[in-house]
């Protein structure tokens, strides 16, 4: 999809009439008095998590944002892959492929070694792994991704809208108040024209600061931002230009032997540009507003470091300058770590709130999603009484030990592109070696979960090798029995807070009398200590809590479907209509089984256990029914 060629406009492409591209968004009137959960920051992670807990239509939602009106031009851009995993389940990944620029391959340039003041190509590497993901790392605006949340959200059963122009003033936490109570009070001050200064009330049960690296809701619980900036300036900038530099269209990492280094990341709709350009050495304590740099200087570094090649730029759809830098909060809740074992967490940050980190890796926008789709699952089921209310101290254990892994990296390949500064300058070698080692990380498929009450430890991992518990489930092509459609197994997994059971069948028929999935079907649909029968609500779907769902090893024509344990066929809605939609088989036809790409044990079988954000929580033999009854017995409450 092509469009920017006469400028950059935002808002959907699709949609012919520029003055009609931009949706209206935001509720009216005043906030509600009383919430489950208040949202402050219409960022990447406030829209993550109110997305996620608009699904639920009995949680009461409020997301506010000083800002008065919906992003147009956004900072950010690239999306992992793995953050397409993600968005895939909330249901918008196909709009953000057809419209965002695929990044397919990687190039690098460094000084010619006959001629040091030109750059000459070093390097072309594939961008992503082969089988890493089942999705691409793809280039999008940020507002364009902000748009796919705010329209999910407005469809979803809980129809929710920002209220945008409120800045958040304070928050006070009634100490006496117990689990349920609304204990969080926020006071909220208009920005808008017609009500500016006026003073609303809001009665939270949480709270999540979602409102950026100058956060007040951190500020609020005590918590600071450390870390130290690398003294580096940059410059970045959006840009419709005319060029005979080759690789405009490919992701390129340039080295120059005196100028600096430039970041090249094109664009959406096939003409504009995001260029990154390494500015200037800061002196300690010195901060980049004080250069007064223009936008006319960073293009001409630019031009420097990309001859003997020109660059005319014509249009400037937006642009900044920055200061490298790295930053960490200790802890992303209001619980002191020595009172975790008697308080329970009322507010949250996350995102930019709780940790930064320069652009040039693309992990800010990306890591402050997965924070999001972290605590989502977790507060709505604390909210809908599913899981026992500690359950929200895994949220900070989580995700603060993941930004700190990504921020060591980031510092690291910061300052491999910070070349200049360095002596000897450019080493396009080491570059090129560094992008391709740490490929998983720049994809957000390095995260890894250690053993907890939610993950659980590695005792059975032979039995699905290529499953790592604690990681992310890696998806697989497979074919659906009931018909033979060519599917995605991940895909079953969508946002909506449910647990997921993997069944990977033995060699055996499994629709026979005794066979190791009728026999853990027969478990789960009857026994006592089924985690099934424990935790589903009276009256509910037999699948709305805990989904299972099973994989056979023969190819889909062998097998008969009216065959099958009932609960792979489960009678669901007001007709009890039959789910068909629950059994898989290996795509054989495509050269794909999923037994073979996931390293699953043929002979034993395997149950996998997904939690709701996706990620591998157990893996256990089919007939492990203590250790599964075992795991969600641990921070589940039954359903009544």
């Amino acid at each position: 999809m092509q469009f920017h060629l006469n400028g950059f406009e935002p808002g959907d492409p699709e949609i012919s009439d520029p003055a009609k591209r931009i949706q209206s968004s935001g509720a009216s009137g005043a906030v509600p008095e009383q919430v489950d959960v208040l949202i402050v920051g219409c960022g990447p992670a406030g829209l993550t998590l109110a997305t996620q807990l608009a699904q639920f239509s009995d949680i009461k939602t409020c997301i506010v944002e000083q800002k008065s009106e919906r992003l147009l031009v956004g900072q950010a851009d690239g999306i992992a892959c793995r953050t397409m995993e993600m968005f895939h389940a909330y249901g918008f990944s196909e709009r953000v492929l057809k419209e965002a620029y695929w990044v397919n391959e990687t190039t690098f340039w460094k000084p010619d070694d006959f001629a040091p003041e030109k750059i000459v190509r070093s390097g072309r590497v594939q961008d992503v792994e082969d089988g890493l993901s089942e999705f691409p790392h793809v280039i999008l605006n940020q507002a364009r991704i902000h748009d796919g949340f705010l329209d999910v959200m407005r469809k979803s059963p809980a129809r929710l809208e920002p209220y945008y122009s409120r800045r958040l003033l304070d928050l006070e936490v009634d100490p006496a108040a117990g689990p349920a109570d609304h204990a969080v009070t926020a006071r909220l001050e208009r920005v808008d024209a017609d009500h500016v200064g006026k003073v609303e009330t809001i009665k939270a049960r949480y709270v999540v600061g979602c409102d950026g690296a100058r956060s007040t809701v951190r500020k609020s619980i005590g918590r600071e931002l450390h870390g130290d900036s690398a003294n580096h300036a940059w410059g970045v900038m959006d840009v419709l230009a005319v060029t005979d530099f080759p690789d405009i269209r490919f992701k390129a990492l340039i080295q120059s032997a005196k100028d600096g280094s430039l970041l090249i990341i094109p664009r959406e709709g096939g003409y504009m540009v995001r260029i990154y350009v390494e500015l200037a050495k800061l002196d300690v304590g010195e901060r980049v507003a004080s250069r007064n740099i223009t936008a006319d200087d960073v293009i001409a570094k630019a031009q420097r470091i990309l001859k003997p090649y020109t660059l005319e730029v014509k249009e400037i759809a937006w642009w900044s300058v920055y200061e490298i830098g790295q930053r960490l909060t200790d802890k992303f809740d209001d619980v002191p770590e020595s009172e975790i074992a008697t308080r329970l967490p009322r507010i949250f940050i996350a995102g930019d709130a709780c940790h930064t980190h320069s652009p040039k890796a693309g992990q800010g926008m990306n890591v402050s999603m997965q924070d999001a789709f972290n605590l989502g699952w977790k507060l709505a089921a604390v909210i809908r009484k599913q899981c026992v209310p500690s359950l929200l101290h895994s949220y900070s254990a989580e995700r603060q030990a993941v930004a700190k892994e990504l921020i060591d990296f980031d510092r690291e390949w910061a300052g491999i592109l910070a070349s200049a500064a360095k002596a000897g300058g450019a080493d396009a070698a080491r570059t090129q070696d560094y992008f391709v080692r740490h490929g998983r990380y720049t994809a957000g498929t390095a995260t890894h979960y250690r053993p907890s009450v939610l993950t659980g430890a590695a005792s059975h991992q032979h039995l699905a090798q290529g499953l790592i518990i604690g990681t992310r489930f890696h998806s697989a092509p497979v074919i659906r029995l009931a018909d033979a459609k060519p599917i995605h197994l991940g895909h079953a997994a969508q946002a909506d807070g449910r647990f997921r059971i993997y069944a990977f069948s033995r060699a055996e028929d499994p629709a026979a009398g005794g066979s190791a999935i009728r026999t853990l079907c027969d478990f789960l649909a009857e026994a006592r200590e089924s985690p099934v029968k424990r935790y589903t609500p009276a009256g509910a779907d037999i699948d709305s809590v805990i989904d299972l769902r099973a994989v056979f090893q023969q190819d889909h024509r062998e097998l008969a479907v009216e065959t099958m344990p009932a609960l792979l066929l489960p009678r669901k809605g007001r007709y009890g209509l039959i789910d068909y939609e629950k059994m898989f088989c290996p795509d054989l036809k495509n050269g794909h089984d999923v037994f073979a790409m996931r390293g699953i044990d043929r002979n034993a079988g395997c149950m996998v256990v997904v939690r709701p954000d996706q990620y591998v929580a157990q893996v256990l033999p089919l007939d492990g029914f203590a250790g599964l009854a075992s795991y969600f017995d641990g921070f589940m409450l039954q359903a009544k």
